[in-house]
């Protein structure tokens, strides 16, 4: 008489789909992972623009003349952007985040900007 054979476990093939499926779902993922991240890194740098233009204006308040960052002493800083501030005067400035390193690739958001007026550029990477 021949044994029953009682085999557990999963063929070749099964583990074989496992994986397909797995690596699809990675292809499919890990891009709009990385979007996701260069998104959050550009709102963080946005939020430090804020910040600055805040400092700007207070220090504005207690002087004739508008400051540079290094000046107005906020503590801004980021491993992704670098912070400016140009065109200062007694009635302007613009600020400004320059992206570095990986956040390089932000393609059309590399450098965004805010002035003393609330004007935002480029206007497309400030939009929610």
């Amino acid at each position: 008489m021949q044994a029953k054979s009682n085999q557990r476990g999963m063929t070749l093939i099964e583990v074989m789909i496992v994986i397909v499926i797995i690596g699809i779902i990675a292809a499919v993922a890990y891009p709009n992972y990385v979007n996701y991240v260069r998104e959050a890194r550009r709102a963080d740098a946005m939020a430090q623009l804020l910040t600055l233009q805040m400092a700007e204006e207070e220090y504005r308040l207690k002087n004739t003349t508008y400051a540079d960052v290094a000046t107005l002493g906020t503590g801004v800083s980021s491993d992704y952007y670098t912070f400016s501030a140009t065109n200062i005067g007694a009635e302007t400035y613009t600020l400004t985040a320059t992206a570095t390193g990986s956040q390089t690739d932000d393609t059309g958001c590399t450098t965004i900007s805010i002035n003393q007026n609330d004007q935002k550029t480029p206007a497309a990477c400030w939009q929610r």
